[in-house]
Formats: structure tokens, sequence, C-alpha cells
């Protein structure tokens, strides 16, 4: 057991890796750049609107790398911010409870978490594939709920969750550090982060040294999916209705984010810090275009590239990984010989 649980990366080295100092590197250049290019890019304002974005993107991102850590992945995250908004806005006009609401979204995100990993652990699909089903008929069942027509809150109260503020603190931005500090100190400090890490790392081995690997696959897409609905039930708060779209292109925004991260897509190495760089960096680029004027496809086009870049990265990192490990072999071959 003890091999397994000290098997993963030393935090301290996750959180000062290279790929995360040069990203906060090119993210000042960013802010730099389009501060130049746009007049009212670099204002409280606009950096206020930045953050709560993130925020949103960020709730949905602890889970998304949570499921990575065990080395699996969920392109259902966008779908289920759609249903989830969808639902969320008849259940608060229906019963007029925002806590009831809340609820609904966790119960919705509960249910779609169990429905994936029983198809992943129990029916061993690739998680790739199921979730890529799972995101098609989810989006199709929003459809049917909705017939393609937005459902408007009619709650007032609802719209507290986007617009109000505790201690002077928007609440989404509230939130989203509330989710991040409970599963940095889950991931770092308790148990059940050692056994994510362990699992994603060496999954095998995870299981000789007695661990129920299905099991902890299981809560981590609950994990995501719960957090997703999360997201959800903010995104909706924030356009104060339920739109069939919603979510639409959020899974590989938050999956690219978490990757540039460092987050492997192999499993067993990453860290909420480098999600939120990530995420946060994506989001900046992304507002800097809307502040140019840029045509709305570039925006689409850079969105792919990052895609692809984050998937590069994640290659040349699993690639130099395993030359380090040869490395380390040879070097313990070599000091036996002698």
């Amino acid at each position: 057991m003890k091999t397994v649980l000290t098997s993963r990366t030393n935090p301290l080295q996750r959180f000062t890796s290279w790929d995360q100092s040069a990203l906060l590197i090119a993210m000042v250049v960013i802010i730099v750049f389009f501060s130049i290019q746009a007049p009212f890019f670099f204002t409280p304002l606009n950096f206020l609107n930045v953050f709560k974005d993130v925020s949103i993107s960020l709730v949905a991102g602890v889970g998304m790398t949570v499921l990575l850590l065990v080395g699996d992945v969920d392109l259902s995250i966008g779908s289920t911010v759609g249903l989830v908004g969808v639902v969320v806005c008849h259940v608060v006009n229906a019963t007029g409870s925002v806590f009831v609401a809340f609820l609904a979204a966790i119960g919705v995100g509960t249910v779609i978490g169990i429905v994936n990993s029983t198809i992943v652990t129990r029916l061993n699909v690739n998680s790739l594939i199921c979730t890529l089903g799972m995101m098609t008929i989810l989006r199709g069942v929003t459809m049917l709920l909705t017939r393609a027509v937005a459902v408007q809150v009619t709650v007032d109260s609802f719209k507290k969750l986007a617009v109000g503020s505790v201690f002077s603190i928007p609440v989404p931005i509230l939130i989203s550090v509330i989710v991040f500090i409970i599963f940095y100190f889950i991931l770092q400090f308790v148990t059940f982060g050692r056994y994510v890490y362990a699992c994603g790392d060496n999954p095998d081995a995870a299981k000789s040294a007695g661990l129920d690997v299905k099991k902890i696959k299981t809560v981590c897409f609950m994990i995501c999916s719960i957090m997703a609905a999360i997201a959800g039930l903010m995104l909706t708060a924030k356009m104060n209705s339920g739109q069939p779209n919603s979510g639409v292109g959020l899974e590989f925004a938050i999956i690219a984010a978490t990757i540039l991260g460092g987050t492997s897509l192999s499993g067993g190495k990453g860290s909420l810090l480098g999600t939120l760089i990530g995420i946060t960096l994506l989001r900046f680029v992304t507002n800097g275009m809307i502040m140019m004027n840029i045509d709305s496809h570039w925006q689409s086009v850079v969105s792919g590239a990052v895609i692809i870049l984050a998937v590069a990265l994640d290659t040349s990192r699993a690639r130099r990984k395993e030359q380090e490990s040869e490395t380390l072999v040879k070097l313990a071959e070599e000091t036996g010989d002698t």
C-alpha cells in the first residue's frame, strides 16, 4: 500500500512545474497584448466579468480534473450543463425555491455520473466513447424537454446566484473558491485524494494494494457530473433562463484548459492550481478577442488550435516522463554492475 500511495509526483514539484510557470508568463503577455489592442480590456469591470466567467468554468474544471486524474474523461459535461439548466428552471418556477433547484441540479448530476461510471466500470466501455454517446443523449433529452425553446425563470431571487454578493464578493466567485478549496484539500491531504492519484498512475498496482479501483472511479465520475451540474446552475442564473444549447463545446474548452494546466490524459498527474491557470488563460484570450471585435469563427479556430496544442503538450510530457524513467533504469543498472 505504501508503494502505491507514494508513487504520485510530489505536490511541490507539481505546483512549481515549468509548464505552469510558462502558462503564467503567457498569461501576462496576453494581458499586456490585449490591453494595448483593446482600450477597455484592462479595466476593473472587464476583469470582474472575466473572473465571473472563470468561476463557472472552474467549477466544471475541478470535476474534470478529478476524473482525468484517475485516467478517464467525460465529454458529456456540456450537455449536463444544458440539461441541468432546463430542469432547474422548471423546478424553481414550480417551487419558488432556489434551494430545491440546487438539490435538483445535484440529483441530475449524480444520476448522470452513476450511469456513466456504471457503463465504464461494469461494461468496460471506454470513457471517451461512453460519454460521447451520453453527450448526444443528454442534448437530445434537453431538446425534447424544451422543443428547442428557452425556458425563462420567473423567480427573481434566483438571479442572486449570478448578481448577488457576500461580503462584497460576487456569489459565482465565492462558490468557485469554496469548491476549489474543498477539492484542493481532498486531493492533497485526504486519503481519498491519494487513492485517486494512485489509481490513475498505476491501476494494476492500486488493485494489487487492495484499492477498489472501480469504486474510486465511480465516485470520480459522480464528482465530475455534480460539478458540471453546479456549473449549469450558475450559468442558468447568469442567463436567467434555461437555454437548450447551453454548454455546447464547454467540455472541449475545459479539457483543453485542464491539460494545458498540466493534468495528464493518461491519469496520475495534475493539480487544481494548473487547471485554474489554464482556465483563466483561455478566458482572457476569449475575452480579449471579443473586446477586439474579432469574428466569432476565428474564436472557434483558436479554440480548436488550443485543444491540439494541449494534447501535443500532454504527449510531450508523457514522452519526457518515459525518457526519464528509462534513464533512471539505466543508471540503476550501471550502479548495480559497479
